[in-house]
């Protein structure tokens, strides 16, 4: 039977959606594929359609139970054979499966990724003639993903094994992911790309900054009661008192997080596909695989992790195509929360460059000045027309000329060698007078109260917005100072001009007494560096993190910034043990490299013994060749050096005894000079 006829006949539809058809022929004809399709784009259908076309199963790997059984139920009901192996499935069900399968009747099979690591399964979709290799949320392979799945690693293997073809769906994937899934799914081998447009058309847009947040959700959310809505949260505990919140205010909500039992997670993903008007507060935890095409609205109370995140947690409304809407809280706590979530994972430098690349687009969106779908849309490659359709189509922004303000923040960050925060910098353009600004003599800097004519929230605001405008980075090498990007320079030149928000700057105020942090704002990327390295080695040897070092001992490390093992040894909490186990490790997170030093020298570290050693060492090294530099080399051992140290011996013979009398002859007169000046 056709394609044509199928698509009519089995699930109703006269006509493709836009970009389906090419996608359908490519995996009909066996060509390896990947396609990018935007979210509600009907990613499905271009994998069950050409299952039903071609010869023999097809295996669909996807990473959620919930939507494996959805799609089973739904083919079923249009009279298509289909199961699913899932953890989930009664023994009744797995059998009926099986049966199918030895049967041949069974043309689509789903299974999770995990079912890959069981040893016999791909001898078993061997045998019972799988023909194609579908992939659901195929961005789940790349290991630095939001969405990792380390399963996912496994299915290049089982193509290669079944040799068949492969399609991969997603519906979000930047460049680099798209090489990590060509790398990791195809061998390296580019497959038919196909890349659909990423508009959702229905999905109204909206950003505001916070301010009152629980009180902007609470007002979003009254005003579509009775509509089904999902809440992001950063926290866990966010999600809790915020859908209490809700119920309080007469709304059906309820909260999901990773935290819960699995029991109360499937009750409320129930509830959610089944109950109209259901509001969830949830982590990211909630939301992959979500077909309820019904969701009228999604908010987030917090700044998501990357635009893409942002892409795709949106991307769970108005799947039906009506209209629906969408509105995203941020504030600078969060843009230093997501900077910290980056600088203290234990990725690679490179990975965490590009996680800050990712953030800084979605602040771009967040602080755009005008369409809002333009701003996102040209993230992903597309050049659309203004929306009619976002908030700042409905309202324009109140901009002004903003050069002189934003080269007064760039000129501060320049003059003191862009070694400081954002916290600092404002203080020396307000001209205040702190310890750190009089220590550093900051007060002598040209820029040195020039911006009085801002307040400091209305800084903290136009720094925001150069952080959206890519002005400036925190610089993971300088533990989050911010440096000034490329992008700066012709406006620091004079240049360029470049307009900000006024409406924003304007409306900043103090949100109130804030909680004590840790440590001061320049201290803070320092410290998260700290409690990385930190918790990457109690995950090594298997301890609690305090057993490695306290928090306060690493909060004096962030503040006083030893740059020797000297200095890390005076630390409160570092004891010669400590010292030698991690006292390396550590300093090379503060200065980015340590010399080696030999163990010996090490147990001395931040003694007065420690000193004296490298001051006879020093005196070796000179005589190394005798005093006239043409003897025969010699030196002293190590634990020779630190015993002299230890016994400090006063006359000749006492050094003879510990060094014999070759070496007391070379170096003996000059190691006593230097032990009566000790």
């Amino acid at each position: 039977m056709s394609a044509a006829t199928l698509l009519r006949d089995v699930f109703g539809f006269d006509a493709y959606r836009p970009g389906q058809q090419e996608i359908v022929e490519a995996v009909v004809d066996g060509r390896n594929t990947l396609a990018i399709m935007p979210t509600g784009g009907g990613k499905s259908l271009c994998f069950q359609l050409p299952a039903l076309v071609r010869e023999g199963v097809t295996v669909v790997i996807s990473p959620l139970i919930a939507l494996m059984r959805d799609q089973v139920r739904g083919l079923r009901e249009a009279g298509v054979e289909a199961g699913a192996l899932t953890s989930g499935n009664t023994p009744e069900e797995t059998d009926a499966v099986w049966a199918a399968l030895e049967a041949g009747t069974l043309r689509l099979l789903y299974m999770a990724p995990e079912r890959l690591a069981s040893g016999g399964v791909p001898q078993m979709l061997k045998r019972v003639g799988v023909s194609l290799i579908a992939v659901d949320e195929a961005h789940c392979v790349s290991q630095w993903g939001h969405d990792f799945r380390p399963d996912y690693l496994r299915i290049g293997e089982l193509r290669r094994f079944l040799d068949v073809p492969l399609a991969a769906f997603t519906a979000t994937a930047d460049a680099e992911t798209r090489v990590e899934i060509v790398e990791k799914l195809f061998d390296g081998r580019a497959p038919d790309i196909f890349l659909r447009g990423f508009d959702r058309p229905n999905i109204h847009l909206a950003f505001a900054v916070k301010d009152k947040p629980r009180e902007q959700i609470l007002g979003f959310a009254a005003a579509r009661k009775g509509q089904s809505g999902i809440v992001y949260c950063g926290t866990r505990a966010k999600t809790e008192t915020l859908s209490a919140a809700l119920r309080e205010a007469g709304h059906s909500a309820c909260h999901y997080h990773g935290g819960m039992d699995a029991e109360a997670r499937r009750d409320t993903e129930r509830r959610f596909q089944q109950e109209d008007g259901l509001i969830v507060v949830a982590t990211v935890a909630f939301g992959m695989g979500i077909d309820k095409p019904d969701i009228r609205w999604v908010a987030h109370a917090d700044l998501p992790k990357s635009i893409e995140a942002y892409y795709q947690e949106i991307g769970r409304a108005g799947r039906d195509g009506a209209p629906a809407e969408t509105l995203t809280l941020f504030g600078p706590d969060d843009i230093r929360y997501r900077r910290q979530q980056i600088d203290e994972g234990l990725a690679p430098p490179e990975r965490r460059a590009a996680d800050h690349g990712r953030l800084n687009a979605l602040l771009g969106l967040a602080e755009a000045l005008v369409c809002r779908r333009q701003t996102l849309l040209g993230y992903f490659g597309e050049d659309p027309a203004p929306c009619g359709h976002c908030d700042l189509c409905d309202k324009p922004a109140e901009v002004f000329d903003a050069t002189t303000p934003v080269r007064m923040a760039l000129s501060a960050a320049l003059r003191t060698d862009e070694w400081f925060g954002a916290g600092h910098l404002i203080d020396i353009l307000l001209g205040a007078k702190t310890d750190k600004i009089a220590q550093r003599g900051h007060d002598s800097l040209p820029t040195y109260g020039v911006g009085k004519e801002y307040n400091k929230s209305q800084w903290q605001a136009i720094f925001r917005q150069m952080m959206g405008h890519d002005l400036f980075r925190p610089d993971p090498e300088r533990h989050g100072a911010l440096r000034m990007t490329d992008r700066a320079l012709p406006i620091l030149r004079g240049e360029e001009a470049i307009t900000l928000r006024r409406d924003t700057i304007r409306a900043a105020r103090s949100s109130g007494p804030k909680v004590r942090e840790l440590v001061a704002e320049e201290h803070a990327p320092l410290l998260s560096a700290l409690k990385a390295k930190r918790r990457f080695l109690a995950e090594q040897a298997s301890v609690p993190a305090y057993i490695i070092f306290t928090d306060r001992t690493l909060i004096e490390m962030a503040e006083t910034r030893p740059m020797t093992l000297d200095e890390m040894a005076r630390i409160g909490g570092v004891g010669a043990k400590k010292l030698d186990s991690y006292g390396k490790a550590f300093l090379e997170v503060i200065t980015g490299a340590v010399e080696e030093v030999h163990p010996t020298r090490r147990k001395l570290a931040g003694r007065d013994e420690g000193v004296l050693y490298d001051r006879l060492m020093a005196v070796q090294a000179e005589l190394a060749r005798g005093d006239d530099g043409a003897g025969k080399p010699m030196t002293c051992s190590a634990s020779v050096l630190a015993k002299v140290t230890q016994l400090k011996p006063r006359d000749l013979n006492d050094l003879i005894r510990i060094m014999g009398e070759r070496h007391a002859e070379r170096f003996g007169p000059a190691f006593l000079d230097v032990l009566r000046e000790a």
